[in-house]
């Protein structure tokens, strides 16, 4: 095994900042045909925050998750994670930040069904030549709820069982963000809420920054605040809002639209 490939040096940002996006544009194609995803959008998320991203279809959610995480480059602006920009680093650089501190749940689980759960939990790091301490492991397991479930294969689980080894397997690097895109879509309403608890505790009680993006009001929900997009611009946002009144504003947003430029910034509550 190799040792760990150092991380990426951060520069100057504010300390309390997980992520920051300053200005940040995507368009995709060019003339006529081109496409602006996500139009001058500044966002700051605290760490130790969980915000839930929402809008219409085709507003811009995915995009802004993909060049918060480094999985896509802006056209213009600046997007910095735990101090470090993004936007000038190496394809290898933005390949050793989300390897190392990033991590990602997505709507499908992705685990090899050959696997144990405690070895999808630790593919990552073998995959990256580093040693897999098994504690580490062991411990992550713990915090989603699955300690007594590690040598079960994905096939002896539930659903909402596979999505928490998911989730431990982004966690096990101790990444400085945590990034779910739709984590709880694929998942029954009672199984999705147990995901969510484990989130929610994730930022309780281990000052995790979770950053999320969902259709569903009851899972933004459990957020600390609700991020709304309309057309690539932030459209305001709700702070503790229960399900109902995120619902009855998304009802809101493609009808009658606040102002397309404001800048939302996400402090903690």
């Amino acid at each position: 095994m190799t040792a760990p490939t150092p991380k990426p040096p951060a520069t100057s940002a504010a300390p309390t900042a997980a992520v920051q996006l300053t200005a940040v544009s995507r368009r995709y194609g060019t003339g006529g045909h081109a496409v602006t995803a996500l139009d001058d959008v500044s966002l700051t998320f605290p760490r130790g925050t969980f915000t839930a991203v929402m809008g219409p279809s085709g507003s811009g959610k995915s995009t802004l998750l993909q060049c918060a995480a480094g999985l896509d480059r802006p056209t213009s602006g600046s997007v910095r994670v735990g101090g470090t920009e993004l936007t000038g680093l190496s394809e290898r650089g933005l390949t050793l930040l989300r390897r190392d501190r990033v991590g990602f749940v997505f709507q499908d689980f992705n685990l090899l069904p050959s696997l144990t759960a405690e070895q999808n939990v630790a593919l990552p790091l073998r995959l990256a030549g580093r040693r897999v301490p098994g504690a580490r492991v062991r411990e992550v397991l713990r915090q989603v709820g699955l300690g007594e479930r590690a040598r079960h294969r994905p096939a002896q689980l539930s659903g909402g069982q596979q999505q928490r080894v998911a989730l431990a397997r982004a966690l096990v690097t101790r990444p400085d963000v945590l990034f779910g895109d739709e984590p709880t879509g694929a998942l029954d309403s009672r199984t999705g809420r147990e995901v969510l608890a484990v989130l929610r505790g994730m930022v309780d009680r281990e000052g995790q920054t979770v950053i999320m993006v969902t259709h569903d009001p009851v899972a933004a929900a459990h957020a600390d605040r609700v991020v709304f997009l309309v057309d690539g611009h932030p459209t305001g946002h709700l702070t503790a809002a229960d399900a109902d009144t995120i619902a009855h504003r998304m009802t809101t947003l493609t009808t009658t639209p606040e102002s397309p430029r404001t800048t939302e910034v996400a402090t903690p509550c």
